[in-house]
């Protein structure tokens, strides 16, 4: 992509396990664009509240998750060898541990704390100031990026979003269980969804792809496909 085409913002909303961070990954490395995992940031706090024991099955602190909220420093860190940037909290690499299933079960209730969504909010509208940005997430074509150019709303069956997790462990060699996964996926989308701070929704100018009965390249020729005729746009 030519250094002198304009930017654009590029907000990828949409369910889990939809290929949202793998889509915009490809896509923010293919048109030399900052590329940001707002699920990893929320997924960050989530560990770190797991950490200070303020959530657990029987209980969530909130309110010492939003006091301290101001000692959770979050960083994005490019690696090299894997071609993208790396979650970091507090100086240490996350990447690995914020993926894991005990995460993913309590991430939602942390994210529909409206003290955390406004912190984060805060740092990613900081990091895509200067467009030039690909962002994915639940909220950001309706939150942080309401004037953003181009929207994108990925959904699938939530059965072949739960298989394909299910797969993504199993090629990590972690063990997993479907069904578990499976429910996961069903609660999470409930609790996105039903939320009162800044819901999973589909916004009227966002255009949505469903990723069901497609493959991970053709998802990606879509949303490249989309970005184009955007950038183009923007230039006649």
């Amino acid at each position: 992509m030519s250094t002198n085409s304009p930017k654009i913002t590029i907000a990828i909303d949409g369910y889990s396990s939809t290929g949202k961070s793998t889509v915009a990954k490809r896509l923010a490395k293919e048109l030399n664009y900052i590329y940001v995992d707002t699920g990893a940031m929320y997924r960050a706090v989530t560990l770190y509240a797991l950490q200070q024991n303020y959530i657990t099955k029987k209980k969530f602190d909130k309110k010492s998750l939003i006091k301290n909220l101001s000692a959770i420093k979050l960083a994005f860190k490019y690696n090299k060898k894997l071609g993208f940037a790396e979650m970091f909290l507090n100086g240490k690499n996350i990447e690995e541990a914020i993926r894991s299933i005990r995460v993913s079960n309590f991430v939602s209730p942390i994210a529909t704390v409206p003290e955390v969504r406004k912190y984060l909010v805060k740092i990613q509208r900081k990091i895509g100031k200067d467009k030039g940005v690909v962002m994915d997430g639940r909220d950001i074509g309706s939150v942080v990026f309401p004037d953003a150019e181009l929207k994108i709303f990925l959904t699938a069956d939530p059965k072949i979003r739960a298989e394909r997790r299910l797969l993504e462990f199993q090629e990590k060699g972690l063990d997993a269980d479907f069904d578990i996964i499976y429910n996961n996926v069903v609660e999470r989308d409930e609790i996105d969804s039903t939320r009162a701070d800044s819901p999973l929704i589909k916004v009227a100018d966002a255009i949505e792809i469903d990723a069901s009965n497609i493959n991970k390249e053709e998802q990606f020729q879509q949303v490249l496909n989309l970005a184009k005729n955007t950038l183009t746009k923007q230039t006649s």
